[in-house]
């Protein structure tokens, strides 16, 4: 529960949607809904490739929320987008 919910606030602060999220990760929408959604359990490989889907650490994925998770969230959003302008 605490990965999907984790994987839903970056994918949120980015401004993806799932379907680009899909598209990035090479999982299917469905799959990412269900993860979302606590329905799904990834294994380390899939973490791996949404955690870098979403360009952050798969410890960003598996941390438990504190006080503070979503104004980090969005904080990390903003690094991960400026980072991908930059490769562009």
């Amino acid at each position: 529960m605490v990965v999907g919910l984790n994987v839903q606030k970056i994918r949120r602060a980015q401004a993806l949607s799932q379907e680009e999220l899909s598209f990035r990760s090479g999982f299917t929408r469905a799959y990412l809904s269900g993860l979302e959604a606590g329905r799904r359990n990834p294994t380390l490989l899939s973490l791996a490739k949404i955690a870098n889907a979403l360009s952050v650490d798969i410890e960003e994925l598996t941390k438990r929320p504190g006080k503070n998770a979503q104004a980090s969230a969005e904080d990390r959003a903003v690094k991960a987008r400026a980072r991908r302008k930059g490769k562009s």
